[in-house]
Parts: structure tokens; C-alpha cells; sequence
């Protein structure tokens, strides 16, 4: 390994978990650096912690150890694995499905259980509630040290009996490009749809086209309106709605120096499906 460890959880930073998890892996060797990929997962929102992963992982040096842990069935029979991606990265992590979109849209080399019992911070053996810092800083720390190979973590398991989250496929009907609101660009406000460019530009779409946009829940539709299709947030004017392709090439949706999300109360995840049809200009003005 690298000596590269990078740390994502549901935390939060207003207590001391993650310094306890920086301490214990520290204590394994104080020769790896570390890093936070980030703390702000939603509480127990393992979709988003397996999309956090796909955003970032490939633009690390191969041979980073990632940990990640979103982990509601803490203390349960729920298993602990390390995975070897195609891209030659570690991610340390319960087996609940925080492998989801790394296993579909970059691969899975190699999976390990994690032996619980052999690989735990010493004197944690009667701890259930936080395998953050007893099992997976402390497994993490070693394999960035090279304290340990990959292999010795555990058992060998086959890629296929890796929990996964059910994902859908954007596709083009009708017309149209129909998909999902995969996550939400928490900072902005900006919603990521699972809809690839160049399924997009099946469309036929040119920068300052204009789209039909609409998006329901599992209720009701929340939004319908005509936008651009924009090379940047600049195409569009002050508080006006564009379309743009988003940093890990698929379409976004924002609002020029505003949020989208809180604008119309619009969340992620499969329930949240976004429709875009390319519409004639002239009929819209």
C-alpha cells in the first residue's frame, strides 16, 4: 500500500469519534498520512455513502485505503469486508451495500471478509457499538502500513455475495431521457440525475437547447418547467434553471447562484425520477 488512508462517515465532527478513529489508526503507525473524504453522510444513508465513494475514489494514487462507515446494523450479523477495486484501491467497510456503485460502474478485483476476532484494536473485544474505531480505523491503518497484505484480512469471498443497494438504469423512451435524482451537490443545491452525457446527447443536444424538465416522487409531481442546456452555470441568468453535464459526466440540474434542491423541497435517491425532452424553441417563446 501507500501509507494513504481516507476516512468517510456519518459522524459528524461535534463529538470525538473521528478523532478516536484518527488515534487508533495512528497508533498503528504514525508513518501513513490521513485524510477525511467526508463526516457529513446523512445519518445511516448507506446509498449516499456508496455514492460519495464512486464521486472520489478514482482520482486518489491506486493503492489508497478508503474507509467507510454508515453502518445501522452495527453490532449485528452483518459482515465486515475489505475490497479491492479494478482501479487498485482498498475500501474497508460493512457489508450493507456501501459497495454498491463502485461494484457497477468501476468493478470489484477482490473481497475479504474481515476476521473480527483476530483484527480488532486490542481490549475492544467486549465493544459492539462502535466498529468504526475497533475494527475498520484499526484494519484500515494496517493494510495502508502494510502492517498486513490484503489477503490476511479474512476469508476469500466471491465479488457476487457482496451486498448491493438496488440501482436503475436512465433510459431513453418516448422521446425522452428518463432517470433518477441519484444525489444532491449538498453544498449548491444542485441535483445529479444517473443520466450519462452521451445518453443525453442521444437527444440531439447543442448548449442552448431548451428542455421539458419534470420531476415526481412516489406521490406526485414536484416540478415542470423549460430550461437550458448550458456549457456552464454563466449560460443561464441570475436565479434561472439550466441543465449541465456535472464533474463525473452525467446531467446536472441547478439554478444559477441558488439552490434547486431547497427551491423545490427535491431529495434523492430511486424514488426521485427526473424526465427531460427536448423541446422547439420557437414554441416557447
Amino acid at each position: 500500500m501507500n501509507g494513504l488512508l481516507v476516512l468517510q462517515t456519518d459522524f459528524g465532527l461535534s463529538d470525538g469519534a473521528v478523532s478516536a478513529m484518527y488515534g487508533v489508526a495512528l497508533g498503528v503507525s504514525r508513518d501513513i498520512r490521513i485524510f477525511d473524504l467526508t463526516h457529513d453522510i446523512p445519518q445511516y444513508n448507506i446509498w449516499e455513502a456508496s455514492y460519495r465513494l464512486y464521486q472520489t475514489i478514482a482520482y486518489w494514487p491506486e493503492n489508497t485505503v478508503f474507509i467507510s462507515v454508515v453502518d445501522p446494523g452495527v453490532g449485528t450479523a452483518r459482515k465486515s469486508i475489505a475490497v479491492r477495486t479494478k482501479s487498485n484501491h482498498v475500501v474497508v467497510t460493512p457489508d450493507n451495500g456501501t459497495i454498491t456503485h463502485i461494484k457497477k460502474y468501476i468493478g470489484i478485483e477482490d473481497v475479504q471478509l474481515i476476521d473480527e476476532q483476530v483484527h480488532r484494536l486490542p481490549g475492544s473485544a467486549h465493544s459492539y457499538t462502535f466498529y468504526g474505531r475497533d475494527v475498520y480505523a484499526y484494519v484500515g491503518a494496517k493494510l495502508a502500513s502494510g502492517k498486513i497484505a490484503f489477503h490476511e484480512t479474512g476469508p476469500e469471498i466471491s465479488p457476487e455475495e457482496v451486498v448491493e443497494l438496488p440501482v436503475s438504469e436512465a433510459v431513453i423512451q418516448d422521446g425522452a431521457v428518463k432517470g433518477n435524482i441519484d444525489v444532491l451537490d449538498v453544498r449548491f443545491g444542485n441535483l445529479w440525475t444517473n443520466i450519462d452525457r452521451s445518453l443525453f446527447l442521444q437527444l440531439g443536444a447543442q448548449y442552448g437547447d431548451l428542455f421539458e424538465v419534470t420531476i415526481e416522487n412516489s406521490t406526485r409531481q414536484v416540478y415542470k418547467n423549460i430550461m437550458t442546456f448550458g456549457r456552464s452555470f454563466a449560460d443561464s441568468h441570475l436565479g434561472e434553471p439550466l441543465l449541465y453535464v456535472n464533474s463525473l459526466d452525467k446531467i446536472g440540474v441547478a439554478i444559477n447562484q441558488g439552490s434547486f434542491a431547497k427551491a423545490y423541497h427535491i431529495e434523492s435517491g430511486n424514488k426521485w425520477k427526473i424526465t427531460i425532452r427536448k423541446v422547439d424553441g420557437k414554441n416557447c417563446q
